[in-house]
C-alpha cells in the first residue's frame, strides 16, 4: 500500500527530512508534490523512523507544510525498448528530443544488476577507433573500461566525439553490425551538448546513438543518476537485445563533484579534498558494470572521461579511477601546446587487457613487438631531449640525432592525425615500420629478425 505524507522536518539545499516514516525501503522512489508541482526524489538515508530524501530538481518554494509526500515502494526505474536508440533524455531517463515518451512495459533499476564474476567473459576482441595511438599503443578491448584522463582545455570533447563517429568491432575480420554507442553528458554546458549532437549527425551515426544529457543548469542531483541511466541502457541493449555498445561518459569530474556536494549536505565525514569515503566504491559501480557475460553475444565497453584539476593525475577521482580501470588513456598539455591532434601522451597511457587482444588472429602478427618498440624508442627521446636541453643538438651523437628526429617524425605524423581522419590499424602499423628506418638497425631490439625481414 502506497504511504503518504504531508508534513516535513526540514527542507535543506536538494534534501528533505521527514520523520515517523515506516517500512521503507534504501534507494525507494518517492514522488513529491507541492502546489499542484511534482517532483522526484529517492531514499538516500535512513536513521531509525527519520529519512533524507535527495529530490532531482530545485526545492526552491517547497514547503514543510503542505507538501504531500509519497512512496512508491520500488527504486528508481526507466523504461527502455530498441526504440531508444536515436534518442536523447535528460539525466533522469526523461525524453527531451521530439519523438515522444518511451513506451515500454519493461521497466528497469537504474543501480543495474551485479554480473556474477564467474558469468564473466574474459575480453578479447579489439574496437577500433580509428586513432593510432589508441589502437597501436592502448588497444581498447571489447567489454574493457578504459578511462581518458584529460585536462580543463584540452580536446577530450573533440577526442570523443571522434571515437564515436569511427569506433567500429571487428569479430573474426569482420565488422560487427550489431554496434551502439551510449553518450552520457554530465554537467556539460549547452554548447557543449549542442557540438556532440551536431557531430553525430554530420557523421550519420545519430541512429545508432542513445543520449543521456545533464546540463551544467540542471539539477547538480540529476548528475548521480545520469550515468546510472546510460549504463542501465547500455546493460538492456547488450544482454538483451546481444548489441555491441560502447559508453562514453563525460565529465566523470563532475559526477565526483555532485557526490562531494551531497555528502556535505549529510554532513558525512569527509575524506580526501572533502570527497566522501565511498568515492571509491561508488565509482566501482559505474566502472564495474562494463563487460561481457558468458552465453550472450552483446557486450558493454566503456571509456569514461574525466578532466583532472590542474592536471593532477593523484587527485582522488583520476588516482581512484586508475585502480578500478584496466589502463588509462593521456592528454598532454604540453603535446596539445605543439599542435598535436589528439594530444595523446603515449608514455603514462595503457592498455592492461591489450595483450590479449591484439597479434595474430586479432589484429596482426607485428603489433605486440610493434607497441613494444614504439614505447621503447620513444622513451629514449625523452632521455635525449633532456641531455639535447643541456648540452644542446649540436654537441649530440649521430645517435641522439636520429632519436631526435624519430621522435618529431612520431608526434606530428603518428600520434597527430587530422580531427575526421579514420585510420585503418594495417595502416598504423605500416606507418610505425616507416618511422623504424628512421633509427639504428642496432636500436630495433625489441623486433624480431624475422619481422624485421618482412616488413622492413
Amino acid at each position: 500500500m502506497k504511504k503518504e505524507y504531508l508534513t516535513l522536518d526540514k527542507v535543506e539545499g536538494a534534501l528533505i527530512e521527514l520523520s515517523n516514516v515506516h517500512k521503507v525501503g534504501y534507494g525507494e522512489i518517492v514522488q513529491i508534490e507541492n502546489k499542484g508541482e511534482k517532483k522526484v526524489g529517492r531514499v538516500i538515508k535512513i536513521d531509525g523512523d527519520k529519512v533524507v530524501i535527495q529530490v532531482f530538481g530545485a526545492t526552491l518554494g517547497l514547503s514543510v507544510d503542505n507538501t504531500k509526500v509519497s512512496f512508491k515502494e520500488k527504486p528508481f526505474e526507466i523504461p527502455l525498448s530498441k526504440s531508444i536508440l536515436g534518442r536523447t533524455f535528460n539525466g533522469i531517463g526523461k525524453t527531451i528530443d521530439k519523438g515522444g515518451d518511451i513506451y515500454s512495459d519493461k521497466f528497469y533499476n537504474v543501480n543495474g544488476r551485479p554480473i556474477n564474476p564467474v558469468a564473466r567473459e574474459y575480453p578479447r576482441n579489439y574496437i577500433q577507433t580509428g586513432i593510432s595511438s589508441i589502437d597501436a599503443l592502448a588497444t581498447l578491448i571489447r567489454g574493457q573500461k578504459l578511462p581518458i584522463f584529460s585536462g580543463a582545455g584540452l580536446p577530450h570533447n573533440e577526442l570523443a566525439a571522434q571515437i564515436v563517429r569511427h569506433a567500429r568491432i571487428k569479430l573474426d575480420g569482420a565488422e560487427s553490425d550489431n554496434f551502439s554507442i551510449v553518450f552520457a553528458a554530465i554537467g556539460v554546458k549547452h554548447d557543449e551538448a549542442f557540438y556532440f549532437k551536431e557531430q553525430f549527425r554530420q557523421a550519420g551515426v545519430q541512429n545508432k546513438v542513445v543520449m543521456y544529457i545533464n546540463y551544467a543548469d540542471d539539477p547538480i542531483m540529476e548528475r548521480i543518476i545520469a550515468p546510472k541511466c546510460a549504463l542501465t541502457a547500455a546493460e538492456y541493449l547488450a544482454y538483451e537485445e546481444n548489441q555491441h555498445v560502447l559508453v562514453i561518459m563525460t565529465d566523470i569530474t563532475s559526477y565526483g563533484e555532485a557526490l562531494r556536494e551531497v555528502s556535505s549536505l549529510r554532513e558525512e565525514v569527509p575524506s580526501r579534498k572533502g570527497y566522501p569515503g565511498y568515492l571509491y566504491s561508488d565509482l566501482a559501480s559505474l566502472y564495474e558494470r562494463a563487460g561481457m557475460i558468458k552465453g550472450i553475444d552483446g557486450s558493454v565497453t566503456l571509456i569514461p572521461i574525466l578532466t583532472m584539476p590542474n592536471d593532477d593525475i593523484t587527485h582522488p577521482i583520476p588516482d581512484l579511477t586508475g585502480y578500478i580501470t584496466e589502463g588509462q588513456i593521456v592528454l598532454s598539455r604540453d603535446l596539445y601546446q605543439k599542435n598535436v591532434y589528439p594530444p595523446i601522451n603515449v608514455l603514462p597511457s595503457l592498455s592492461r587487457l591489450m595483450k590479449d587482444g591484439i597479434g595474430e588472429g586479432y589484429t596482426r602478427e607485428d603489433h605486440g613487438d610493434v607497441a613494444n618498440q614504439l614505447f621503447a624508442s620513444y622513451s629514449k627521446v625523452q632521455d635525449v631531449r633532456a641531455l639535447a636541453q643541456i648540452v644542446g643538438e649540436d654537441d649530440l651523437s649521430e645517435r641522439d640525432r636520429k632519436y631526435l628526429k624519430f621522435g618529431n617524425e612520431f608526434e606530428e605524423n603518428f600520434v597527430s592525425q587530422g580531427r575526421n581522419e579514420d585510420r585503418d590499424l594495417m595502416d598504423t602499423l605500416n606507418l610505425a615500420w616507416e618511422l623504424f628506418a628512421i633509427l639504428p638497425m642496432e636500436e630495433l631490439d625489441r623486433l624480431s629478425p624475422k619481422l624485421i625481414e618482412k616488413y622492413m
